[in-house]
């Protein structure tokens, strides 16, 4: 069994047991849970459910493991030749890692 959820604006296949990393997720703490009910398909073993926007009454519960994890360093040149104009600039992405603990569909 699997879902399409939609957390912080990005889409994820939710497995039971699969880790991933979304963005940072607000109050988080180690070892909490948190539902989340936009989910936008979900199937069943063969029998798939497509949500118009969202599949009522389906939710995806997760537990945070680790509530903030820095992403790489992402640098951002910008150069316009024969003009010495150059900029640089970059950041950081944080990310919560949360593994899904169930489907409820």
């Amino acid at each position: 069994m699997y879902a399409i959820v939609e957390i912080n604006g990005q889409q994820f296949k939710a497995e039971q047991g699969k880790k991933f990393f979304v963005h940072h997720i607000k109050d988080a703490e180690a070892g909490k849970t948190v539902e989340f009910d936009k989910v936008l398909l979900v199937d069943n073993d063969g029998a798939v459910t497509v949500g118009a926007p969202t599949v009522s009454g389906a939710k995806v519960v997760v537990e945070v493991v680790t509530p903030l994890v820095k992403g790489d360093k992402v640098i951002v040149f910008k150069m316009k030749r024969r003009k010495d104009a150059r900029k640089r600039n970059g950041h950081r992405a944080q990310f919560t890692e949360v593994e899904i603990k169930s489907i409820n569909a």
